[in-house]
């Protein structure tokens, strides 16, 4: 049995969820006509405690369409400079928006209002306007870690006071809802619009919501339309989406127990890992050699991949087990 640890996207949809799946009743979403959609996106809505929510294929879809609903093409888009719209979307800010990114240097994925007041272009015919700030939490790059509910409103207000509007990439927010205690309608409640994600650690096979405004929602499914993610019975998905909400969010503490386990457990084999810089379902381990070590445990049937060149980084989900994370440890110290 592999024990697949390269990210929470890996995960496989359980008994129960299937059967939910398969007993969906569906419409024609495009009509809006499919109960299972529209009930997913009014759920949404409801637990992020905003207006309306639009369920998309990807979490790089709602991402995309959030830019595209909040910005006009030769805008300048503020990102952090690891975030995962600057890393991992193909470009399709600038393909697609015809947007600017503007990459700005975080600690461990978080910005400061001083980031991004000093960042905003001021009226110049050299400059492009800047109209949007793109957040993320939890943050990838920086191995899932958590935005305070502080950080989150002292930089919204900031970007809000330049005429910013506020984007949080939150693929993986209810991971950091479940670390720091904040409720997703609250970190939602400051900023315009939020992605997160379906498919990742609440365990359904595809899609993700984008929230927001009435009038953001609106213009977001144009867009989904115009990007060719226009669904019919997509109930039959929808369903599996409804059911890791509702089931889901709880127990993505286990993941992090995990997470910790696996943590402290490299750094008692005197490896390079704090295990109190494991805020989530990561663990990121600085390894010389780290190619070498992934090829080894694949040997042994242990996926992980590499978050940048010489840091392996292991994803704990509901496909873990403790079991799994002990025979982890116990091979990785054998191979070393």
């Amino acid at each position: 049995m592999v024990v697949d640890l390269r990210s929470d996207t890996v995960t496989k949809p359980s008994a129960a969820m299937r059967q939910v799946m398969a007993n969906a009743e569906v419409g024609d979403d495009i009509y809006g006509e499919d109960p299972t959609v529209n009930e997913l996106q009014s759920y949404a809505a409801k637990l992020f405690h905003k207006e309306a929510a639009l369920f998309v294929t990807s979490g790089t879809q709602g991402n995309t369409i959030a830019i595209l609903s909040q910005t006009e093409p030769g805008n300048e888009v503020l990102v952090e400079e690891n975030c995962h719209i600057f890393w991992y979307e193909g470009a399709a800010a600038a393909a697609l928006a015809g947007v600017q990114l503007h990459p700005v240097p975080g600690n461990k994925g978080i910005l400061k209002p001083d980031d991004i007041l000093s960042r905003v272009r001021t009226k110049n015919v050299h400059f492009p306007p800047s109209r949007l700030l793109c957040i993320e939490n939890t943050h990838n790059r920086a191995g899932g870690t958590c935005w305070s509910l502080g950080e989150v409103n002292d930089v919204s207000a900031a970007a809000h006071s330049k005429g910013l509007k506020v984007h949080m990439d939150g693929a993986r927010i209810f991971n950091a809802a479940i670390a720091t205690g904040v409720s997703v309608a609250d970190y939602a409640k400051e900023v315009d619009s939020v992605q997160f994600c379906l498919s990742k650690g609440l365990g359904a096979p595809i899609g993700s919501l984008l929230v927001g405004s009435a009038d953001f929602i609106d213009k977001a499914k144009h867009w989904r339309k115009r990007l060719g993610g226009a669904m019919r019975q997509a109930g039959i998905i929808a369903a599996a989406g409804l059911y890791a909400l509702k089931n889901n969010v709880n127990r993505l503490e286990e993941d992090h127990a995990l997470a910790k386990k696996l943590a402290s457990g490299l750094k008692n084999m005197g490896l390079d890992v704090d295990p109190t810089k494991t805020e989530t379902n990561m663990v990121m381990l600085p390894f010389k050699g780290a190619d070498e070590l992934l090829i080894k445990l694949k040997e042994h049937d242990i996926l992980a991949g590499l978050s940048k060149p010489g840091i392996i980084r292991f994803v704990t989900h509901l496909d873990v087990s403790a079991k799994d994370i002990d025979y982890v440890l116990e091979t990785i110290k054998k191979v070393l």
